[in-house]
């Protein structure tokens, strides 16, 4: 299989005519596109306008209803943009391919659901447990073999006990899944209260507009025929370059500070979880994130920075930045997960 994304510029929160326009022009097909993830400007009421816009005209090209559209192909849109982030789409495509994979270790993505959740059940060690199972078939899916080989989980869970509860629900089971951490230790106390349990490669979303767990892994696979590749790393905190870069040079890239202008052409898309709200300093300096005018919209200013840190190196502002502290990394620092195209299979 052919595993490639395509970023696409948003005007407003219900403008998909970039896709439109792939579509007519038969740059891509309606069926190859498995799941897309949005970076959205506005609230949840927003969110769920592009949500409708994709499956109003995905609907309308492969002749299913809306609510299959939904059902069937993963969208994930992450609201409330900050700062210099541009409001854009990325879409997942995957096809066959009529040449054969070289055996090198290529871009591949998965997706999976779990079954729509109990109210009661949101939040919980349950949510966990099926969060885990969607997780390893998504992975499956990508024929991903190896736990190492994944570099990024995006997950859309039900909004469901203030959001903070499913969220960390979501990410502990992406841990447990990704052998991050073990699943005898962990209860229901330990769900948003212990954060020394967590994953290094899940950005997990919420929003009210869903009803089961969408989840999104990404690695890579040597039955793949994608000119992709894709790497991962950690920002220790809002400010560490150092684990910036070596997210690029896992992907592959040969970089010591800067990247050269070529580099930059090369990098496809960069998915990162943001977490300077999680603590209240930054290299033992306080911010105010929690406490100033803006304190309410605390996220917002962490995906803003995060943006801003990361344009800055490659050059670009539409990065895909979710916020979320819930077991996703260490408290206070960036995943970041960069897919560049190395311009042909070695």
């Amino acid at each position: 299989m052919n595993y490639q994304l395509i970023r696409c510029d948003m005007e407003h929160p219900g403008d998909v005519s970039k896709l439109e326009k792939l579509l007519t022009e038969n740059v891509i097909e309606a069926q190859n596109i498995k799941a897309v993830i949005a970076q959205t400007e506005g609230d949840g009421y927003a969110r769920g306008y592009a949500t409708l816009a994709f499956q109003v005209l995905l609907s309308e090209k492969l002749g299913i209803s809306y609510q299959e559209v939904f059902d069937t192909i993963p969208m994930m849109m992450i609201g409330k943009t900050g700062g210099l982030m541009t409001p854009h789409y990325t879409l997942f495509i995957e096809k066959e391919d009529e040449k054969p994979s070289t055996g090198d270790k290529r871009f591949a993505f998965g997706v999976a659901d779990t079954r729509v959740l109990e109210k009661d059940e949101i939040g919980t060690l349950t949510q966990l447990d099926l969060v885990t199972e969607a997780v390893e078939k998504a992975m499956k899916a990508a024929g991903i073999e190896s736990i190492e080989d994944v570099k990024c989980v995006e997950v859309k869970c039900p909004w469901g006990v203030g959001g903070s509860r499913a969220k960390a629900a979501s990410a502990l089971g992406s841990a447990v899944a990704l052998k991050e951490i073990d699943r005898e230790g962990i209860t229901e106390a330990s769900i948003n209260e212990d954060h020394s349990l967590y994953s290094l490669k899940t950005s997990v979303s919420a929003g009210q507009e869903q009803v089961a767990v969408r989840i999104i892994v990404m690695g890579n696979s040597s039955s793949s025929t994608s000119d992709l590749y894709i790497g991962a790393g950690v920002m220790k905190d809002a400010l560490d370059l150092e684990g910036l870069v070596e997210s690029f040079q896992d992907a592959g890239l040969d970089c010591i500070s800067f990247l050269t202008e070529e580099q930059k052409d090369q990098i496809v898309q960069v998915f990162v979880n943001a977490g300077a709200d999680a603590i209240g300093e930054v290299r033992g300096r306080r911010h105010t994130m929690h406490s100033d005018a803006l304190a309410m919209h605390s996220g917002i200013l962490a995906k803003a920075v995060a943006n801003a840190v990361v344009g800055s190196l490659i050059g670009e502002t539409r990065i895909l930045c979710s916020a979320g502290s819930e077991h996703q990394g260490p408290q206070g620092s960036n995943l970041v997960a960069p897919i560049i195209r190395v311009g042909g299979i070695r």
